[in-house]
């Protein structure tokens, strides 16, 4: 994706089933689970580089003895920089206690981190607010060990003030409206109440106050927590939480939005936001990490026995496409795939508007991210190519040579590697013109590979606000003077804010959306604009099942190759001289790719809650009234 996108978080949760001297025997350390946890978080940092965090919680602790800990870090590399910190306090304590080294039992008594349960996030700062306060996990401490909390999520809810005003309404006073409190305070008032209730039962059965601990510890339902807690939540969540007494659970919503993966041995059970991190860093075959149902939660006790529960009846599965079309990463058996079928599926659109020459073409990809699409496209490429060469073969059949079958033969595929970023721009010079010049030159490219005659096609993820098209690859691509450039986008046209994690919250700085509004201009029909404005505010106060997403009559007269074209023009001016092409994936092409994952609302405007409309409009009023500020 040429323009950066900030978007899902990372979550890695591992509970170690067995002492944690068995790991010193087995694995040479009690730090196991630490070492373990690294490798997750690192697997997972193409998630989150805004900040990172860790969590632990040792079991079977006295009273007196920390049994949680917590490091967050927003350092430029923060996963580094909480693991540094860890290191060099584990060092510490080693170097002034040399009988720790040898004495698993000491280790856990005196060290922090050394855990049994083992909680790991990593964030992009959504919010703009990028202070250690706002990383995750979250902590909410009572000297009750069942009643402290550590959360921490992949998730964004749509409807805020709604569960801040539940709080309110249940006697609480929230220091904040933001999703990651509101969230937390709600799973902490039932779960005060819940230990509160079986506190009251066991008093009647006789127990005294310290007898009743043990006791809460195994009657405590977390799937009944849960299900009350996540009565009104509305958005795409992987939820992950730890109890202080030990339990865990990671919860998934119900139309399976955010990703959430699982895999248990005798050892450890473990969940993570991506398959391939649990395969490499656990060494497990594909086949043996499982996909957590949406509206399920992985819920593992204290004592280690580990189920899977309903907690909200499941919606029709919506998992984010743009997970398969670009946030994961690629090396997923099946995203692998996905994104060579995304490649392939375009590239019909491709050969019709090169003319089918495929032998005047130059193919290449931005970004390095695009380049699993690229094979896909390429080997479409060179299907055409053979079926070219077997007919000229056939046709000249009469009279060819061998000379002439050689050189028809000995046609190939021309594909290169054109644009190569240098590092990340960071301008000290706010005035327009001279920043524009300097972002011009983000990207270099790769001069005598292409011929004056030539098209030059590249494929992206996708197009989102077009910015650095049209300041740079445009512009360094023009250099090159081909005589068109084609810029392929492997997914559909991104017409909608999204809600649910990913950072497109603002509608004007979608390029499909200014096309449209452009095309409604020249057209003189931009009272459609007042309309849809109109219609948006007189829903302001009905219920979120009630709102429809009226921002789709933006786009209703149009047809895709119209607002494509329109956006071609809106990415090039006078300075560019080669003719400038922009080829989108449809949604049928991208469902055809990757069917188990139909979340496509950015596309379509078809969101998978009822919140969703409710954030689609509210963005089209942001947009009409100019204010600059976020719809949910």
């Amino acid at each position: 994706m040429s323009d950066a996108l900030k978007h899902e978080c990372g979550i890695a949760l591992i509970r170690l089933l067995k002492p944690l001297s068995y790991y010193k025997e087995k694995y040479g350390s009690a730090f196991y689970g630490v070492n373990k946890m690294y490798l997750m978080m690192e697997k997972q940092h193409n998630r989150g580089q805004d900040g990172a965090g860790f969590a632990s919680v040792k079991l079977d602790v006295p009273p007196g003895q920390r049994y949680i800990s917590r490091v967050r870090s927003i350092e430029a590399q923060p996963i580094q920089d909480i693991f540094s910190q860890i290191n060099a306090r584990i060092n510490t304590e080693f170097e002034a206690h040399p009988e720790y080294s040898d004495d698993v039992q000491l280790q856990k008594e005196n060290i922090p981190y050394i855990g049994e349960v083992l909680l790991g996030h990593v964030r992009y700062g959504t919010f703009g607010k990028n202070s250690v306060e706002s990383v995750h996990p979250f902590l909410r401490q009572n000297n009750w060990m069942h009643r402290n909390l550590i959360v921490a999520g992949n998730f964004n809810m749509t409807n805020n003030n709604v569960l801040f005003d539940n709080l309110v309404r249940l006697g609480q006073h929230p220091k904040d409206k933001v999703d990651t409190v509101t969230v937390m305070e709600k799973i902490g008032h039932f779960l005060d109440s819940e230990v509160a209730k079986l506190y009251k039962k066991l008093k009647k059965e006789g127990y005294n106050k310290i007898d009743a601990s043990p006791k809460i510890v195994e009657r405590l339902n977390v799937a009944k927590i849960l299900r009350k807690s996540s009565k009104d939540w509305d958005g795409g969540y992987a939820m992950a939480g730890m109890l202080g007494h030990g339990d865990a659970f990671v919860l998934r919503d119900p139309a399976g939005i955010r990703p959430a993966y699982y895999y248990q041995d005798d050892e450890v059970v473990v969940v993570a936001s991506e398959r391939p991190v649990i395969q490499t860093v656990f060494n497990v075959p594909f086949d043996q990490v499982t996909e957590l149902d949406p509206g399920n939660a992985i819920i593992i006790k204290k004592n280690g026995e580990t189920a899977i529960k309903e907690i909200i009846k499941p919606l029709e599965r919506k998992a984010c496409s743009f997970e398969r079309i670009y946030f994961s990463r690629g090396s997923d058996a099946e995203i692998y795939q996905e994104r060579k079928n995304l490649g392939r599926l375009i590239m019909p659109q491709v050969l019709e508007e090169i003319n089918y020459d495929t032998l005047n073409t130059v193919f290449s990809f931005i970004p390095n991210t695009a380049e699993t699409s690229f094979y896909g496209m390429v080997e479409a490429a060179q299907d055409e190519l053979n079926k070219q060469k077997t007919d000229t073969i056939l046709r000249e059949k009469e009279n060819l040579t061998n000379e002439r079958l050689t050189e028809i033969l000995s046609y190939k595929l021309r594909t290169e590697k054109i644009a190569i970023k240098d590092a990340k721009l960071r301008t000290f010079i706010t005035e327009d013109s001279s920043r524009d010049d300097l972002v011009a030159h983000v990207y270099d490219v790769t001069y005598g590979v292409v011929q004056s005659n030539d098209n030059l096609v590249v494929i992206d993820d996708s197009i989102v606000r077009g910015t650095t098209l049209k300041k740079s690859i445009i512009k360094m691509l023009d250099r090159l003077k081909p005589k068109k450039i084609i810029v392929v986008s492997s997914a559909p046209q991104i017409r909608y804010p999204d809600c649910y994690g990913i950072d497109m919250a603002r509608l004007e700085g979608l390029i499909a959306f200014k096309a449209a509004l452009t095309l409604l201009e020249e057209q003189g029909n931009y009272h459609v604009v007042e309309d849809v404005y109109k219609k948006c505010k007189a829903q302001e106060n009905l219920e979120d099942k009630e709102v429809k997403n009226y921002v789709k009559e933006i786009y209703d007269s149009f047809t895709d190759q119209e607002i494509s074209d329109k956006i071609a023009e809106l990415l090039s001016d006078s300075s560019v001289n080669a003719d400038v092409k922009i080829i989108y994936q449809s949604v049928a092409n991208l469902h055809k790719a990757c069917p188990e994952n139909l979340g496509d609302w950015y596309f379509t405007g078809d969101y998978p809650t009822v919140g969703g409309n409710r954030v689609v409009n509210k963005a089209f009023i942001n947009f009409f009234e100019g204010k600059d500020e976020r719809a949910y």
